[in-house]
């Protein structure tokens, strides 16, 4: 494996290895996770992929190069959340890091905590086993995770350092790589040494109550940092994802404590546990309701809206936590009850984006969309919407997120156009996309703060940047495969009993 260096770097003996491997999987989804879908980058391309970025990664580059340590940088790949990890693709790239690891001197890996591959229920857990397996006696390995970790025993037990992102919408990834690797070189440098230790919960929480921005997790969250200013290294609540059909899809709290004192700190992170989250746990249940009532609410906000759009989360096709991207559910509804000057984005239907592309800008169509992802596993059943409209705009769904959320990251949606069935304007696209930015929009002309509803496929993602330049947002659980309605799902291996699916726990 080749390594990445700086020409200041380049006669320096110490190597660090530092790699990313994201991935959220939703084990109910049918988009499909084949290699491709990670667009890795290797070696040096994994470096200048993270660099200057607002990555895990990009703040253990930002450490590593202060020390003048050689870097090591096999791999970087992220892949939208969505169906089991193909086993190909999970053993491509967790191989690139496992070959990686002798002669490092320090590990720093920033991964998701909710992978499942197809030959790997935990994913995480089994690539940092290897990779303590192969390093060397003594190397420090340094992880961090996404808020949305489904900790498991294995990733306590191979890592030294493990700290998680305290925001959802995450906006803290760098200061989270920033906390890792700062406690890692304390260990490199041999001025401390840490151990992680946990509380697990039998709690699947409900993703739209692991908002930081209000509610338990927030309140969970700063007294995380709370007890991180009295002296503890690291302390995290992990929300889990609980969309995954795997033993524990749950909530934890893992702290990184320092090595000898465990006695000591698992007494206090256990009764942090049951104060903060346990005793709380109806609160991080969310209750849907009806989609007609929640469209009923979103037409009285644009009664009073003095110009500004009014937010419509189809949260049950949510693209960032493995959803088609392709219901009609909200769409349909919201034009039966006779709303318009609705702006959606984006769609996923490349068969529509084919279509769409041969008849060309300006043209009228009679087209088929939606629904095409069958859903039938769920015992879900759509037929894609019949409609008639005009193109609009064609583009090759290229953007920057101008946002706080990968800011600066170019993000492409395949070929991309705009479909104007008169009540609304649909945004309709190749890849599954979360709409970061208003660069969605943009990119195929639509002034965004224009329309009257703005329908995203999003639950949080979309808040930092379209919550200001709203009148307000209306949450709607549609049919999909991320609804927040979990009788829909046949959890046959999550160990029971287990809060919600249980009430006596």
């Amino acid at each position: 494996m080749s390594s990445t260096a700086t020409p200041n770097q380049k006669n320096t003996k110490k190597k660090f290895l530092i790699a990313r491997l994201n991935h959220e999987t939703n084990t109910f989804s049918p988009v499909p996770t084949p290699l491709e879908a990670f667009s890795p980058s290797f070696d040096a391309q994994a470096y200048h992929a993270n660099k200057g970025m607002r990555t895990a990664m990009a703040a253990f580059i930002d450490l590593a190069e202060a020390e003048g340590a050689e870097l090591v940088t096999p791999v970087s790949a992220m892949a939208n959340p969505s169906g089991p990890v193909h086993a190909d693709a999970y053993d491509a790239l967790t191989r690139r890091i496992v070959e990686a690891v002798p002669g490092c001197d320090a590990i720093l890996l920033d991964l998701h905590g909710a992978m499942v591959a197809e030959n790997s229920e935990d994913g995480e857990g089994d690539l940092l086993e290897r990779v303590r397996a192969a390093a060397a006696p003594g190397v420090p390995i340094g992880v961090a995770l996404d808020l949305h970790g489904n900790v498991t025993d294995k990733m306590v037990r191979n890592a030294d350092v493990i700290v998680g992102f305290k925001t959802y919408p995450h906006i803290d990834m760098y200061e989270t790589g920033e906390h890792t690797g700062r406690l890692l070189l304390g260990m490199w440098r041999g001025e401390a040494q840490y151990e992680v230790i946990w509380k697990p919960l039998p709690l699947m929480s409900h993703t739209l109550r692991s908002t930081t921005l209000d509610g338990p997790m927030k309140d969970a969250c700063e007294r995380a940092k709370q007890m991180e200013n009295q002296g503890l290294p690291a302390v995290t609540v992990f929300g889990g994802f609980s969309l995954a059909d795997i033993p524990a899809p749950c909530m934890s709290v893992v702290a990184t404590i320092k090595k000898g004192t465990a006695s000591a700190q698992q007494p206090i992170i256990d009764a942090f546990a049951n104060h903060m989250i346990w005793q709380r746990r109806a609160e991080y249940v969310y209750d849907s309701e009806p989609l007609e009532t929640s469209l009923a609410r979103a037409r009285q906000l644009a009664a009073s809206a003095n110009g500004k759009p009014v937010l419509l989360l189809d949260h049950g096709d949510n693209c960032m936590s493995g959803g088609t991207c392709d219901t009609m559910d909200v769409l349909q509804t919201a034009l039966t009850l006779g709303m318009d000057g609705i702006a959606v984005g984006p769609l996923c239907d490349p068969e529509a984006v084919a279509q769409i592309f041969a008849a060309g800008e300006g043209a009228e169509i009679d087209i088929a969309l939606g629904n095409k992802r069958s859903l039938a596993h769920l015992s879900m059943h759509k037929q894609p919407a019949q409609l008639h409209g005009v193109v609009r705009k064609l583009s090759d769904g290229r953007y920057v997120v101008s946002g706080p959320i990968y800011n600066g990251m170019e993000c492409h949606m395949g070929r991309t156009a705009l479909l104007d069935i008169g009540g609304a304007q649909i945004v309709v696209t190749e890849q599954t996309h979360e709409p970061w930015d208003l660069g969605v929009f943009t990119c195929v002309g639509v002034d965004a703060t224009k329309a009257r509803y703005l329908l995203l496929k999003s639950r949080m993602y979309c808040r930092p940047v379209f919550v200001p330049l709203s009148a307000g947002l209306v949450e709607c659980d549609s049919p999909g495969v991320t609804t927040s309605d979990y009788s829909r799902f046949a959890f046959g291996k999550v160990k029971r009993p287990v809060f919600p699916l249980d009430e006596d726990v």
